[in-house]
């Protein structure tokens, strides 16, 4: 632990007491998941080879709990909070997934408009809750490359801060706080923290908050689903790749081309970062081991990184301590999941 926390150890109420006034995210719990612990005990003395194998302690850090159903609430909760200071009178977002939903819940908070564009592409059962937080949806754009420019330009003739995605310090730097709970919740590094990769802003907080805290021997494992898999191909080639089209069901990592902060972390790595990449099945068999074992229901993006723990992710594997973001995700239903389940795993 650098200097910063050195000496002392933080406790949740600590972290509360210096949350900005009006933070506009909660401190998630961390739980341990003795249910996958025994899944991956019993799979390795299933498989040749693997019953010498030590059993991970597998820790849930379930921001699937945050007020709008996502982890977003922190860096888009904290972006918005910083435009309102700086005097916005309004707030444009170009997501219908989490992070519309996370503007909306945040305009609403702080009594300003907001403005969500979306795509055609974005989820219904999101839109629905966007506009219950009071925000106007616009329609526009076969993907969120076109919605987000319409985005910037009704932002832009309106005089209004357009809050980003994913892609903007205040959005990583409200996102590291969850490196901040987990130095509070945890007696020392974990081995192997596994999150979801979309546009990157998640990535980035948590690489920016182990940096902070020193906790740079902690290897973090990115998880996207093929067709969906952005990361994956700029990590393979070192530089900046898109997607030709997002054809995965994992709808909140349709991000075609990642943050372009993240290249530097894949060029000269001050932390170990490797990339998981899944088909739609194994997410989605994720996300219905993880309603049986913790009776939450997540995205598809988010069964993207479960399914780091529920597979063989041989980081997981070999690892001592694993902490999973349950980064969660509005956008799912039991009726959703049971299509889903009929299509992948029947």
């Amino acid at each position: 632990i650098n200097a910063e926390y050195m000496g002392k150890r933080l406790h949740l109420e600590d972290l509360v007491a210096q949350m900005r006034p009006t933070a506009l995210h909660v401190p998630t719990p961390l739980i341990r998941s003795f249910e996958i612990e025994a899944r991956l005990q019993n799979d390795n003395a299933n498989a040749a080879g693997l019953s010498r194998l030590g059993r991970p302690q597998i820790f849930l850090k379930m921001d699937a709990l945050q007020p709008s159903c996502s982890f977003k609430c922190r860096g888009v909760g904290l972006a918005c909070q910083r435009a309102a200071e700086r005097g916005s009178k309004a707030l444009f977002s170009s997501s219908g997934g989490n992070a519309g939903l996370a503007v909306a819940y945040s305009g609403n908070r702080l009594g300003l408009p907001v403005t969500v564009v979306t795509p055609l592409s974005a989820s219904a059962v999101v839109i629905d809750k966007i506009r219950k937080y009071g925000a106007e949806v616009v329609v526009q754009g076969q993907d969120w490359q076109e919605a987000h420019a319409e985005a910037i330009r009704r932002s832009t003739e309106a005089g209004a801060a357009l809050i980003h995605p994913f892609d903007h310090p205040d959005i990583w730097e409200g996102n590291s706080s969850i490196v901040d709970e987990l130095v509070a919740e945890l007696p020392a590094a974990p081995d192997t923290i596994v999150l979801a990769v979309g546009g990157g802003g998640l990535l980035l907080g948590v690489l920016e908050g182990l940096k902070r805290v020193g906790w740079t021997s902690t290897r973090v494992v990115a998880c996207e689903t093929e067709g969906a898999h952005s990361f994956a191909v700029t990590n393979a080639a070192k530089a900046l790749v898109s997607l030709p089209e997002i054809t995965s069901i994992a709808k909140t990592l349709g991000a075609r081309t990642v943050a372009a902060a993240c290249l530097p972390w894949i060029v000269e790595p001050s932390i170990l970062l490797e990339s998981w990449v899944v088909p739609d099945r194994e997410a989605v068999r994720s996300i219905s081991c993880f309603a049986s074992d913790h009776r939450v229901l997540v995205e598809p993006a988010c069964g993207a990184a479960l399914s780091a723990v529920y597979g063989r992710c041989d980081s997981v594997q070999q690892s001592s301590t694993v902490v999973v973001i349950v980064c969660g995700g509005a956008g799912i239903t039991p009726e959703m999941l049971s299509a889903w389940e009929r299509e992948f795993l029947a």
